[in-house]
């Protein structure tokens, strides 16, 4: 197995012999294995293990185990221990999952802190094929069932291409001691009892299905990174960048075969789950919406616009009477007296200053806005301002508003309210210039 890993290294990732690593070792035969392994291919590399504290003693035998193993290699040794169970409550994930959290982004900190070019991980082919059943089971697509990345995010696993089982005989081969994880014997866990009840059952009618689930995975992975490639020529047709985030054409995509399947690849890092609401938006009326955790497709007419969740629809901004500039999160507002109105743009109203009532407020719309359009007879519903303007859905929501007191002064870029606009001639003049 040493020869067949430093062939591995040597084809697969050369880059790793002159860079600088960081080796994730739970004190398991998988990581001890691989921490030998990357001693004999005398690559440059450092320990990192996780002290979860979940099995009490054990897991501080574990970790003693590692500081010996580091001392063993004469390598640098990060530990941390977490308090995994107060993690996972507090965040409402399960135990497994919040181990995995916390040393994700424990090793990231260690690498970017230390300067490390990859972390180095012991997953190897039966981890591939556990993983491949778990997404199976919860109806992944073609992405999850393609087997675990040996590259992805700085985090390189370069066992993937062995077996448990030769894992295991190169440590006993090599007199190479290791620990054994009590809780890996259980089947309470899904991984365990896909580990120990499913795969003897599947190897015991192919005594090479690992081999064979490896040649079958390896399709799977040419199928997917073809979708990929089909992908990028469909994506400039179907999607543009706007600014509130982006535009999935309609008509197009009811054009190309296999539309839900499209969508679902163009969507599918969002988060979006309910992906028959997803595809029924396409024939929804305007302005219906499609959620997930962190964005939402609104319907808009004859496309399709996605967009991040709106957390400052809430927040009101103050600014003080005296106040020449006033920098906010949507942009700047300047103040400054001048003698004469002059140039008339977007971005700026020319106000009677006697009118304003400090400090102002600026906010998003609220239900029953209405101003006194400038250039217009008598008052007017901003929801019906919005329409007339045929505003998208998030331009609506994105639309600032000025106000004194109750009132709205200016519709931010779009249009000043003519109650605080200049009445007689030789009074003070103010402008406001708003800039993002």
């Amino acid at each position: 197995m040493e020869k067949a890993f430093k062939n591995e290294i040597k084809l697969q990732f050369p880059y790793l012999c002159n860079a600088k690593l960081l080796l994730a070792v739970s004190g398991g035969v998988d990581s001890v294995v691989l921490a030998h392994l990357c001693k004999t291919a005398k690559l440059d590399f450092a320990l990192a293990h996780c002290n979860f504290n979940l099995r009490d003693e054990e897991s501080d035998a574990d970790e003693d185990f590692v500081t010996d193993l580091a001392k063993k290699l004469k390598v640098k040794l990060f530990v941390e221990n977490f308090d995994t169970e107060q993690y996972a409550k507090d965040n409402g994930l399960s135990i497994q999952m919040a181990a995995r959290d916390l040393r994700y982004e424990w090793f990231e900190e260690l690498r970017l802190k230390h300067q490390f070019d990859y972390t180095l991980t012991a997953h190897h082919a039966n981890d591939s094929l556990e993983t491949f059943f778990i997404n199976l089971l919860r109806g992944a697509g073609l992405e999850g069932l393609s087997g675990i990345n040996s590259d992805s995010n700085k985090i390189i696993r370069p066992l993937l291409n062995f077996s448990r089982k030769e894992i295991a005989a190169f440590a006993e081969e090599n007199n190479i001691s290791w620990r054994e994880d009590s809780t890996n014997a259980s089947t309470k866990y899904l991984r365990n009892k896909i580990r120990h009840e499913l795969v003897p059952i599947l190897e015991d009618l192919n005594p090479q299905f690992l081999e064979t689930f490896l040649k079958t995975q390896s399709h799977l992975k040419e199928n997917e990174e073809l979708v990929e490639d089909y992908m990028s020529l469909l994506y400039p047709k179907i999607i543009g960048k706007t600014k509130y985030g982006y535009s999935l054409d309609i008509n197009y995509l009811k054009k190309v075969p296999n539309t839900s399947a499209i969508l679902y690849q163009l969507l599918k890092s969002f988060g979006f789950t309910e992906w028959n609401d997803v595809y029924n938006l396409m024939d929804a009326q305007p302005g219906k919406m499609v959620f997930s955790a962190s964005h939402r497709l609104i319907k808009d007419r004859e496309h399709l616009l996605l967009t991040e969740i709106d957390r400052t629809e809430n927040k009101t901004y103050k600014i003080a009477k005296d106040e020449d500039f006033a920098m906010l999160p949507m942009g700047t507002f300047s103040f400054s007296e001048v003698k004469e109105i002059k140039e008339k743009t977007p971005n700026c109203i020319y106000v009677d200053p006697q009118k304003l009532d400090y400090p102002l407020t600026v906010r998003k719309r609220q239900e029953g806005d209405l101003f006194y359009p400038f250039g217009m007879k008598g008052k007017k519903k901003l929801s019906d301002f919005f329409k007339d303007k045929k505003l998208s859905l998030p331009e609506k929501e994105n639309s600032w508003l000025l106000c004194s007191g109750d009132k709205i002064v200016w519709v931010i870029n779009q249009r000043a309210d003519r109650r605080f606009s200049i009445t007689s001639p030789g009074q003070k003049i103010i402008k406001i210039t708003f800039s993002l």
